[in-house]
């Protein structure tokens, strides 16, 4: 028995209900042909720069090749040899201190950011102030944090001018990731910022009329009022970081002893690793590893991905 529908009837979100009969209908049989030459072109170009170097990624990882001549099938050797490498596991480490210390600290600095700025005059101009540093190339930024921290670079004048003589080797491999994590942090805290300032001023002022009213306080209103209406895009941010974090690249690649050469292997990410193992200037190049090492990134990426967007969701919110 065809199910009624009854006129002037809606569904939950608002629009009219379709029967079965107008679902097979000429018009909306032409009109789902119309979504094939739309979709299957951007189809095609997603498969082919997305999904295609994917697959081959995942293959290289399972086999020994120096990029020329024939590959040798090693099956899980290469992910084997990668986990018992030190490097690696240094590598790790890295990598995990510059998504969540780095993460932890971005985030923090950019909700005390807003707090601050949320009631502030020229907030429009400490928003284009803060949001700069991540205008600059990053390269040209790490180059330039490698000369602040130099002996005789603009820190330790300031030091020496404020009355401090001794000074700490700022660039010396046990305080050189320090140094780097310290750069990383201020490159993006100002991005993260602005786009948290941004999702404030979508929240309807009454709410934090009727706070103020309550008595609550600058820190209270954050915690009760922005902090829950913002938390859809405080999930977005945090995806977008750990997408970002993990392929930290030039940032480390800078404070390389000379050029041409790799940086010191106790500053190495995920990253720097696998170009390590696939351009290695002092030996042979081995792009199973290399792509073994992406997986893995790979991997890590979309697992950080699905607990972000877990931990942080939250209901549809209508106000």
């Amino acid at each position: 028995m065809a199910s009624a529908i009854v006129v002037g009837s809606t569904t939950e979100d608002g629009r009219r209900p379709v029967g079965p009969g107008r679902r097979h209908s000429p018009f909306h049989r032409a009109r789902r042909r119309m979504f094939v030459p739309f979709v299957y072109p951007a189809l095609a170009v997603y498969m082919l720069i997305m999904v295609a170097p994917t697959l081959f990624t995942l293959w290289l990882s399972l086999n020994r090749w120096a990029g020329a001549g024939p590959m040798q099938w090693a099956g899980l050797h290469n992910y084997t040899a990668m986990f018992r490498d030190p490097v690696f596991r240094t590598s790790f480490v890295n990598t995990f201190w510059i998504v969540v210390g780095v993460g932890a600290a971005v985030f923090a600095i950019a909700f005390g950011m807003t707090i601050l700025l949320q009631d502030m005059a020229g907030r429009r101009f400490a928003r284009a102030v803060v949001f700069f540093p991540s205008l600059v190339p990053g390269i040209a930024i790490s180059i330039m944090w490698g000369y602040l921290f130099n002996p005789d670079g603009l820190v330790n004048t300031l030091l020496a001018d404020v009355g401090v003589h001794s000074h700490p080797e700022w660039l010396a491999q046990d305080n050189m990731f320090k140094v780097i994590l310290i750069g990383m942090t201020w490159l993006s805290s100002g991005v993260y910022t602005v786009i948290f300032m941004a999702a404030v001023d979508r929240i309807p002022p009454e709410l934090y009329q009727a706070a103020e009213i309550e008595g609550a306080s600058a820190f209270q209103r954050f915690r009760y009022v922005t902090f829950p209406l913002m938390k859809d895009v405080v999930s977005v941010c945090s995806v977008l970081w750990c997408v970002g974090a993990l392929k930290t690249f030039e940032f480390l690649l800078v404070f390389s002893a000379e050029s041409g050469a790799l940086p010191p292997t106790n500053i190495w990410n995920f990253a720097m690793y696998s170009y390590a193992e696939a351009f290695n200037p002092d030996g042979t190049a081995d792009y199973g590893i290399a792509a073994a090492c992406g997986v893995i990134v790979l991997l890590l990426t979309g697992l950080l991905m699905v607990l972000a967007r877990r931990v942080l969701r939250r209901d549809a919110d209508t106000y």
